[in-house]
């Protein structure tokens, strides 16, 4: 339990960035889906369009440090990658 006055703040603010980065994370995860739907059901029109979407929802995310950087590039490339399978 913190004790000191600057510790309780710090704890206050620390919960307050929680409920943001959750919220931040539940849009991305929501973007991702879409994309991950379309690509199942071999729609690639809309799986351009949600990427579209997904794509910097990513990016942000991972600037903002809710997710690793890497881990928003590796999956914006696989994403990517399926999309073009889907042309073939």
């Amino acid at each position: 339990m913190a004790n000191t006055t600057s510790a309780k703040k710090a704890t206050r603010k620390i919960a307050r960035r929680t409920i943001v980065n959750k919220s931040r994370r539940t849009q991305m995860r929501g973007a991702v889906r879409t994309v991950e739907e379309a690509i199942k059901k071999g729609d690639r029109d809309a799986a351009l369009q949600a990427m579209e979407r997904a794509e910097p929802q990513l990016m942000r995310a991972a600037q903002r440090n809710i997710i690793h950087k890497n881990s928003a590039s590796r999956k914006v490339s696989r994403l990517a990658h399926q999309i073009a399978k889907l042309a073939k």
